[in-house]
């Protein structure tokens, strides 16, 4: 009892001990929620759908993210705000940012949101990324199609995750009717992409990294991802064979990004691997898929630190406990038993719904080498069926 006392008066929340909201409820939430209990925090969730994964594991909220009655509600007590997915509307985190701390800061929302603005931050940063330009109209798309060439991405600047609002166009006659089919589906609505250049890449990586209030920053050892099907699928950790020369680049664009949006919190960028250049593709300002394996795979995992973070904690040690390999679950569950027989692999299930390309959980594994990892991954997929 002293120490619950003494732990109370020295941490300066409203009710003792941190209550900290989250915008969005999905699995990020779920994970956040477990990380911040062993060290005392609470939560509140606000979310449109009620039965989310993290409400199955903390208080939440169903509502308008735009009505001020639930958000007063969802602030009410709370002594900070985060998100856990950058979709959250920048009007609700300018609002309650008015009232009480939101991290990361709403300018960080505002150009991860919008693929325009994120690209023309790295321009002036710098940074090197895919050419690119604006488009709003066919016209527009023609002479953007001229100076970039084929093949090119065209891209929604908002809302498209998991590659959805995405065509790569291989010819002036395919763009042409693309777009008029983009027309059809936005009838009396303003259209807004990017067409960005098509990178041929030798491999994806992210970095991960952390800022605290405080201004301390930790850096986690880049992850190398594998897609399908615009889903991330496998995750590996350190990333292997990275010259010091990328990682010190990679390195660099954070820091260059976490200085020029005053961040605080957990923040990724996801880079091409290209003719050993690292092209920078997007960034994510909240904890991300590519780190779930630091769970169990890192000294503290990144939805710890992302906590330790906006609260203005210490921040917590990240180096790696050998190499670790994620495995995202798509569709369906494996029997539980049946993974957890299988030495040092974690299984996680976000108390979701089993449908097909559904993200329904993940499997980490931990390996002293690559050959130990890929011998437990092939005994592991054949345990868990896909769809």
């Amino acid at each position: 009892m002293p120490q619950t006392k003494n732990l109370k008066k020295n941490l300066n929340f409203r009710s003792g001990f941190p209550l900290v909201g989250v915008l969005g409820a999905g699995q990020l939430g779920r994970m956040l929620a477990l990380a911040g209990y062993p060290l005392g925090i609470q939560f509140r969730f606000l979310d449109l759908a009620p039965n989310s994964p993290a409400g199955q594991v903390a208080q939440a909220i169903t509502g308008d993210f735009r009505d001020e009655a639930t958000l007063q509600s969802f602030i009410e007590g709370v002594d900070v705000v985060t998100y856990e997915f950058e979709n959250a509307p920048l009007e609700t985190a300018e609002w309650i940012a008015s009232r009480i701390p939101v991290f990361p800061t709403p300018i960080a929302l505002k150009t991860a949101q919008d693929r325009l603005n994120e690209k023309n931050l790295f321009k002036r940063l710098g940074i090197e990324t895919p050419c690119f330009a604006p488009v709003s109209s066919l016209n527009e798309l023609h002479v953007a199609c001229a100076e970039i060439g084929f093949p090119a991405v065209l891209k929604t600047r908002r809302l498209g995750y998991d590659g959805k609002g995405q065509w790569i166009l291989n010819s002036l006659d395919e763009s042409i009717k693309i777009w008029e089919e983009i027309e059809k589906d936005h009838v009396g609505e303003p259209i807004s992409f990017i067409l960005e250049g098509f990178i041929r890449f030798d491999r994806e990586i992210s970095i991960i990294a952390v800022r605290s209030r405080t201004g301390e920053t930790v850096y986690y050892p880049l992850f190398e991802n594998q897609h399908q099907g615009g889903i991330l699928r496998i995750t590996k950790s350190p990333a292997p064979d990275i010259s010091l020369r990328l990682a010190k680049q990679a390195t660099h664009a954070m820091t260059s990004l976490l200085d020029a949006l005053d961040y605080v919190g957990v923040l990724t960028i996801e880079f091409f691997v290209y003719e050993d250049r690292l092209i920078a593709n997007e960034i994510a300002p909240r904890v991300h898929n590519s780190g779930h394996g630091t769970i169990e795979g890192n000294e503290c995992s990144q939805f710890e630190n992302h906590l330790r973070a906006i609260l203005g904690f210490p921040l917590g040690d990240v180096a790696p406990r050998g190499t670790s390999m994620m495995w995202n679950l798509l569709g369906e569950a494996p029997l539980t038993p049946d993974i957890l027989s299988i030495p040092r692999t974690y299984l996680h299930l976000y108390g979701k719904e089993e449908r097909p390309g559904r993200k329904i959980g993940h499997v980490t594994l931990l390996g002293e080498s690559a050959t130990e990892l890929n011998d437990r991954f092939e005994s592991v997929k054949k345990m868990a069926p896909q769809k």
